[in-house]
This record gives C-alpha cells, structure tokens and sequence, in this order.
C-alpha cells in the first residue's frame, strides 16, 4: 500500500510538470531590426568554381601529371600525384597561360597536348 501512494504521487508530480503551453523553436533567428520572412541579400556573392574535368597527363621527363581543370576557364590545379596536394594556378583572363606558386600552364583541357612548368623541372610539353 505504502508502495503504491508513494508511485501515485511520483507519477502525479511528474504529470503535474507537462503544461500544455505552446513551445515554438525557431532556429537562425533574425537579426535585430530584421523580419523573419526578409529576403537575404546575396548581390556580389561569388562561389568558388568547381571542377569541370579532371586529366592526366605524359610528360617528356616520363612523369604523369594531373590537373583539374575548373569551370571559369581561368583557374586550374595542377597535382603531381592522384591524391597529391593542389597547386592553383591563375590566368587573368580565359586561354591565357596560367600560374602561381612555382607553377604555369599553358593549354585548354579539350587540348591534346599542354605545357607545364613545375619547380626544379623545368618547362615541359605534357600529352594527355
């Protein structure tokens, strides 16, 4: 019996806890002065380009080189191996040579062949 008070009460207590008040959690609140239904403003937003195609290459040395090549058509990585670190290179504008960090690229990716310069290598005709 004493048993049997001492879980009812238990049980009411913890039922007495439950309100029934209306909790609503609302994630990434606005900012001050700001409506939760405002457009955000992404005018001047530039994403990173991505990779439009990725190659390996044959050398002159008999080295293979990779590089990806990314969609603005300006800005390739260049790997000296599969899962080797990137080396960005840059043109100022689209199908000029590109360089950066050491490196320069001459080429397209829909080219057969490209031109290569990498640090202690030298300057080197590459076929894909």
């Amino acid at each position: 019996m004493n048993r049997t008070l001492t879980l009812a009460l238990i049980a009411s207590a913890v039922l007495a806890g439950c309100g029934k008040s209306n909790n609503n959690i609302v994630a990434g609140t606005p900012e001050r002065g700001q409506a939760a239904d405002a457009p955000v403003n992404t005018a001047g937003v530039v994403l990173p380009p991505m990779i439009e195609a990725s190659k390996s290459y044959r050398c002159k040395d008999n080295t293979v080189v990779y590089i990806d090549w990314l969609n603005d058509k300006k800005t390739a990585d260049i790997h000296a191996s599969k899962e080797g670190s990137a080396n960005r290179v840059v043109a100022a504008e689209a199908g000029k040579p590109m360089s950066g960090a050491g490196y320069s690229l001459t080429g397209t990716k829909d080219a057969a062949s490209i031109s290569v310069e990498r640090p202690g290598k030298g300057t080197q005709s590459c076929k894909a």
